[in-house]
């Protein structure tokens, strides 16, 4: 099977030095890259440049993102492709910065347009715009592809995890999703309509699980 995993986190530039980006390593991405390959299935890789991650690289195909809309380019160039199961674990900046104004006062301050603000302007004042929601583009764009999202909750209970792992379904018409977090608490959990949730201790059991998952499909499918 053909497989497409974004890994790490895009971030947004504010000036030409200072960026805005999240708290993503990329582990999660290659853990899954490895065991993808170990049960056979190609794999195209879309990595963030920012990635810190010291694992091992296991992909057919490696390209590099940095920011949310460089990450949108490289899934569009992809649309043509036969890919089977798509998992987008990549952090993607929810806000990217608009006007940055200097002032006491946001209603009354002055607009900053320079390479590199001054770090004695104080105090500042960002715009913060949101960028696309990816995710909700995916089933668009790779109509035959198994697609999982992730969802990093933060604040609430375990219960409020799944709910919000539900809504991302609902919400960007994807067939699973992966829940963790402060919220959800230690593990992770697996969200598929139709099927009981399942919950795994820690990353390498998570992407072993879907890569399996992946073999199940694409032997269902041959027997089609």
């Amino acid at each position: 099977m053909n497989c497409l995993v974004t890994a790490g986190p895009t971030y947004e530039p504010v000036d030409r030095v200072r960026r805005l980006t999240n708290w993503a390593t990329g582990e999660l991405g290659l853990r899954l890259c490895q065991a993808l390959r170990a049960e056979g299935h190609r794999v195209i890789l879309l990595l963030a440049e920012t990635a810190s991650c010291q694992l091992p690289v296991h992909a057919d195909v490696i390209d590099r993102f940095g920011t949310t809309r460089d990450l949108e380019d490289r899934l569009q160039r992809l649309r043509g492709e036969p890919i089977g199961a798509l998992f987008h674990t990549a952090a993607v900046s929810d806000f990217r910065p608009g006007r940055i104004r200097h002032g006491t006062d946001p209603s009354t301050s002055r607009v900053i347009e320079c390479g590199k603000i001054p770090s004695d302007l104080q105090p500042l004042w960002i715009e913060l715009l949101p960028t696309p929601k990816l995710i909700r583009r995916l089933p668009e764009w790779f109509p035959r592809a198994w697609i999982v999202g992730w969802k990093y909750v933060v604040d609430g209970t375990q219960a409020d995890a799944l709910g919000q792992g539900w809504e991302q379904i609902r919400l960007s018409g994807t067939h699973a999703c992966v829940v963790n977090g402060p919220a959800y608490g230690p593990g992770f959990a697996l969200l598929e309509p139709g099927r009981h949730p399942l919950t795994f201790s820690d990353r390498a059991s998570l992407a072993t699980a879907l890569a399996q998952r992946c073999t199940q499909l694409e032997r269902a499918h041959a027997r089609q």
